[in-house]
């Protein structure tokens, strides 16, 4: 009995060491477009965050500690002005509650995890391996070794192309001038046109790109806030006029 028990134990111990390390290569590989598209926007928060004022060793840890584009911008745009930090972490914390939806989204996936499994997924989580994990057909494609490979090859593109832009705002100042935040724009749009496999998603975009036109147009504060979640809103409601199943 107590052979047998090993046995099961080992073989047990070696599925899941199989489950985390499996798919490793293949996440990094399907993560690997998206890393490429925010080349132009690593560089630019790199850029931006030596114009500020910080330190080289400062503006490695940001993109290495905070690790979010968006909010790395935010914060640095608003360090610049001159903002309290309490309007930079509201400001921050508005931008990025998206990873709430996220973590519950995945929350299927990874609350039978280890911990050891479960912090790093939790720490390299971004829209891009929120959109690669909801976009992957094959559901059981989604190991640990999967997940983590993915969001480790975006992890080190990011801190790759932030150094890059460190280290080109000695040479080239005020990359701003040229336009890189665009890549934002093409970046989302191609987390987000992939997704969009109902008519309940569709409006949703639409309405939410309309409704950030017309605010932004108006000089609303909070424009792209208010349309995300209106848009969020708007898609529930013809979801449920359609009666589509979730």
């Amino acid at each position: 009995m107590t052979r047998n028990k090993n046995t099961l134990e080992c073989a047990s111990g070696a599925h899941e060491r199989d489950l985390a390390h499996g798919g490793a290569f293949l996440g990094a590989l399907n993560m690997l477009p998206l890393c490429l598209s925010v080349l132009p926007w690593g560089i630019l928060a790199g850029s931006m965050a030596v114009q500020s004022g910080l330190t080289l060793w400062q503006s490695i840890g940001m993109s290495a500690i905070v690790f979010a584009g968006a909010a790395q911008l935010v914060t640095l745009g608003l360090h610049m002005s001159g903002a309290s930090a309490l309007t930079i972490i509201v400001s921050v914390f508005l931008i990025t509650a998206q990873h709430f939806l996220y973590g519950l989204n995945l929350r299927g996936y990874v609350s039978t995890l280890r911990k050891r499994h479960r912090l790093p997924i939790g720490f390299l989580l971004t829209d891009e391996l929120f959109a690669l994990s909801s976009a992957s057909k094959i559901k059981s494609q989604l190991t640990p070794g999967y997940l983590i490979g993915a969001g480790l090859a975006f992890y080190l593109s990011w801190n790759l192309f932030s150094l890059l832009g460190i280290f080109t705002a000695a040479s080239v100042p005020d990359l701003s001038r040229y336009h890189l935040d665009f890549s934002i724009v093409a970046t989302f749009a191609a987390i987000v046109i992939p997704m969009i496999r109902k008519i309940s998603v569709l409006s949703g975009v639409l309405f939410s790109l309309l409704t950030s036109m017309l605010l932004s147009y108006f000089h609303v504060g909070g424009a792209i806030v208010i349309a995300g979640v209106s848009g969020m809103f708007f898609s529930s409601f013809v979801a449920r006029l359609r009666k589509e199943a979730p």
